[in-house]
């Protein structure tokens, strides 16, 4: 019986090729539009972590800060390796972990200079970081020597530099003074987003002797986790189990660790040492509310495409009943229940409903296939609103399925009143109605 109800409905679909292919392009659009704006904020929100994890955060990070006197301080943690084993206890989920050195200098090469976020970095013990960092010149492991720094390529080409060149670095210390050092660039690497503007890596112990740190003091701690889904979780764990084993620890506060050793930190009335645990949201929350103001637009684009795809499949159903009237009738007469007349209204919207939403989204990961494949480079007064170098679509299967499901249902709900409407009429009355 289902196959036969399948071929009428189809049939009456071919009958009235026009409208049917109006509602039909219709539904493509708007999932075509969906699956392209959804794909596009998770490509933008991958990049966005994608970057923050690899040059400035951990999925969970325990940072800190340390205070000489009350209105200075340092983004430091001391004794690191008690700090380390404690965290290595408390959160038995981690992938890996790694120590990473915080601090900014200004780069001076030959012909130019710039400022930089440089970290401290141990490549050997980041097994991630060869997974992101992609040199152009030389290799990863030369990062392990001292005296090395890695620039990516747009630093390198502003500082007019290439592997084996010295750049000087200068940096302000915690005690007030300028050190200075001077670094070989040991590797040149591909751009990684907007972040990569700014950020540089050199050697752990070198960039300890520009500030002048004990060899038991870094800059943060981060962690890694086999699932980035329960960082908030592990971050409250942390606070909990660090503050009972008897480190100060911060209050949360979504903000990336500068501006708090900018504006927070040095106005508070304490001095020593105090850690803090963050999340990478919480390092990255100006750009997760860039973020969610995406996402926000993207709904609201589609609700309002939504209602008119309804109104037009309401109207358009609405006229299709009207011009079908005999024809409802004829059938009514011959014995067909109003439950049956029902069932093949709503089989025929389920039909177009599936062929022109799943029809959309077909073309539009063609589209997002084909534009991640040219790589269009987007203009850098844009980069830092789609944290991207090129335009990237990230295709989610679950999510492009779950967009087709939703779109055909409501296809279907908006056909129900007239359909509700066809099966209502009288045999005798649907036969003799004339237009």
């Amino acid at each position: 019986m289902l196959s036969t109800d399948l071929q009428i409905a189809g049939r009456n679909l071919t009958r009235h090729t026009r409208r049917n292919f109006f509602l039909g392009g219709a539904l493509a659009a708007v999932t075509g539009l969906l699956v392209l704006l959804a794909s596009l904020t998770a490509g933008i929100e991958h990049a966005m972590m994608e970057s923050a994890t690899t040059l400035l955060t951990g999925h969970v990070n325990v940072g800190g800060f340390f205070k000489i006197t009350s209105g200075s301080a340092a983004p430091l943690v001391s004794d690191y390796p008690r700090v380390l084993e404690k965290v290595r206890a408390a959160v038995p989920e981690v992938d890996y972990i790694a120590v990473r050195g915080r601090g900014w200098a200004k780069a001076v090469s030959e012909s130019s200079s710039m400022d930089l976020v440089i970290g401290g970095v141990d490549v050997a013990k980041e097994p991630g970081f060869a997974k992101v960092i992609m040199p152009l010149e030389g290799k990863l492991a030369d990062l392990g020597q001292p005296g090395t720094i890695l620039l990516f390529q747009g630093q390198a080409d502003r500082l007019k530099v290439k592997v084996g060149d010295v750049v000087t670095l200068s940096a302000p210390t915690s005690r007030g003074i300028n050190n200075t050092a001077d670094v070989r660039v040991a590797v040149v690497a591909k751009n990684v987003g907007l972040l990569s503007a700014f950020s540089a890596f050199i050697q752990g112990d070198t960039l300890r002797q520009l500030y002048g740190l004990a060899a038991s003091t870094t800059g943060a701690i981060h962690l890694y986790l086999r699932k980035p889904e329960d960082a908030k979780v592990v971050a409250a764990r942390l606070r909990a189990d660090l503050g009972g084993a008897g480190w100060r620890i911060m209050d949360p506060d979504p903000q990336p660790y500068w501006v708090k050793l900018m504006q927070k930190v040095p106005s508070e009335d304490w001095t020593g040492q105090k850690l803090d645990v963050t999340t990478w949201e919480d390092e990255m929350g100006q750009f997760k509310q860039f973020i969610f103001g995406v996402r926000a637009l993207t709904w609201l684009l589609v609700i309002v495409l939504m209602v008119v795809v309804i109104i037009g499949i309401l109207n358009t159903l609405l006229i299709a009943i009207r011009e079908r009237t005999r024809e409802i009738g004829t059938m009514r007469a011959i014995g067909m229940q109003r439950r049956k007349v029902l069932w093949l209204f709503v089989l025929e919207t389920v039909l177009l409903g599936v062929a022109g939403s799943g029809g959309g989204a077909l073309v539009a990961c063609l589209v997002a296939g084909l534009v991640n494949l040219v790589g269009i480079r987007i203009p850098e007064s844009m980069q830092i609103f789609i944290m991207q170098e090129r335009l990237r679509f990230l295709l989610q299967p679950g999510a492009i399925t779950a967009y087709v499901v939703v779109l055909s249902g409501v296809t279907v709900v908006a056909a129900l009143f007239p359909a509700l409407r066809a099966a209502r009429l009288r045999p005798v009355t649907a036969m003799h109605h004339i237009g």
